[in-house]
């Protein structure tokens, strides 16, 4: 019988595992050990701050291939947390891999896609003036989801891709829980079923015509999640409830984790769970998944605003300050209702060090959702910046058989 590999089997076992919380005593001991004043008063309260943690170790074998290593401190995928918008991580992906189906002679991720409505709530986009051509194309959506986490432009990718295929699709790798049914646009469940007609167009003909749908799957909505103790409706009426995140977006800590892995290093999972990319594919992805905003040109950013750690939460954002040239952070975030996400493949090219950190937190003191009045720059910034840099501080450290050799990630720099 041939030998399984142990990436292979932990991967199934992360997936599939069961909904009890994790913690590991390495990354326990390693965080406590390190951790200032704030940082312990955080730890105390993990019912109030509800945060999850997940450490990637990263060793190369003698022929450079990745063996992983995951540790957990208070991972648990029956605690909720709202994913915001982490859930543009997989749009991302599927709409590059959906242009692959499609098999249209003209149709790339350049080609210029326009956005028409047919159901109450739609946008129609037919122009993108911080594309160079003036015109939307999947390509620049998948730059903007990265760059600055752009709400429209994941708006645009879950129309294009259609919520039946979305599910569908990650469902079949695996990603039991997921569950993406939500437009970062006020749309009731219903308006967020149908999504918009889509057309690519070059130099003015028509090369592919997607009609208007409407998804009718079944999500299990049984398990009520409700969270705070009041929270402000569409109006800025104080509502003395909590906020039903029954119907929202899902997406645990491990699958974030996982997907990112896959992303980056698809060779380690079973082939039924990688994206269909091509070379091309995977190296625009790189790129924009650690770019900063001030390496575009288009889109073009206000530096000022979109700093270089605007996405980048672990080690970074807290201090707003500039990156290293030898670090690069390939990561998504997601930010909302208090709570903060980021999952990071951080790569030190000077140190030849890598590894992989997933977590959540939330920071609402009053306990009112939906006023955008969260403790991100006091608690929960500096939560990411500390706990990176205890990391970090480990990774430069730690002992390794193999140094690595990272050149595949400094060629997209």
């Amino acid at each position: 019988m041939p030998r399984i590999p142990l990436t292979l089997i932990a991967t199934f076992l992360y997936l599939w595992a069961g909904g009890q919380t994790r913690t590991d005593t390495l990354l326990e001991k390693l965080i406590r050990q390190h951790a200032s004043a704030a940082l312990k008063h955080t730890l105390q309260y993990p019912d109030s701050f509800r945060y999850q943690l997940m450490y990637t170790q990263i060793d190369r074998d003698k022929h450079n291939r990745p063996h992983f290593r995951h540790y957990y401190f208070n991972v648990d995928r029956n605690t909720y947390f709202n994913p915001a918008s982490m859930v543009k991580m997989p749009i991302a992906a599927l709409a590059l891999e959906r242009l692959h189906e499609l098999h249209k002679r003209g149709l790339d991720m350049n080609t210029p896609m326009l956005t028409d409505s047919a159901y109450p709530g739609q946008a129609k986009v037919y122009s993108d003036s911080t594309a160079q051509n003036g015109l939307p194309s999947v390509a620049h959506y998948v730059k903007k989801i990265f760059l600055v986490s752009d709400n429209n432009a994941y708006n645009r990718l879950y129309e294009f891709v259609g919520m039946r295929s979305i599910h569908e699709k990650l469902w079949a790798r695996g990603y039991k829980d997921i569950r993406i049914v939500r437009r970062f646009m006020p749309l009731d469940e219903d308006g967020n079923r149908h999504t918009n007609p889509v057309r690519f167009v070059n130099k003015g003909k028509q090369v592919f015509a997607q009609s208007a749908d409407y998804c009718n799957l079944p999500f299990d909505f049984s398990k009520q999640i409700l969270i705070g103790k009041a929270h402000m409706n569409r109006v800025d009426s104080l509502i003395h409830t909590p906020l039903d995140f029954t119907k929202h977006n899902n997406f645990p800590i491990e699958d974030i984790q996982h997907m990112l892995q896959t992303l980056l290093f698809p060779e380690s999972v079973p082939k039924e769970q990688r994206f269909k990319l091509s070379r091309e594919d995977y190296r625009f992805l790189y790129h924009y998944m650690s770019a900063k905003p001030r390496e575009s040109d288009y889109p073009k950013y206000d530096t000022i605003q979109y700093f270089d750690s605007f996405t980048k939460f672990f080690m970074f954002k807290a201090d707003q300050g500039k990156i290293p040239p030898y670090i690069r952070v390939f990561n998504k975030t997601g930010w909302a209702f208090g709570f903060l996400t980021d999952a990071a493949y951080i790569v030190d090219f000077k140190n030849n060090v890598e590894f992989m950190l997933t977590g959540t937190v939330y920071v609402n003191r009053d306990g009112i959702l939906n006023d955008d009045r969260y403790e991100y720059e006091t608690e929960g910034y500096p939560f990411f910046k500390e706990i990176g840099n205890i990391i970090y501080q480990y990774e430069l450290e730690r002992k390794r058989t193999y140094a690595p050799d990272l050149e595949k990630f400094a060629a997209v720099r």
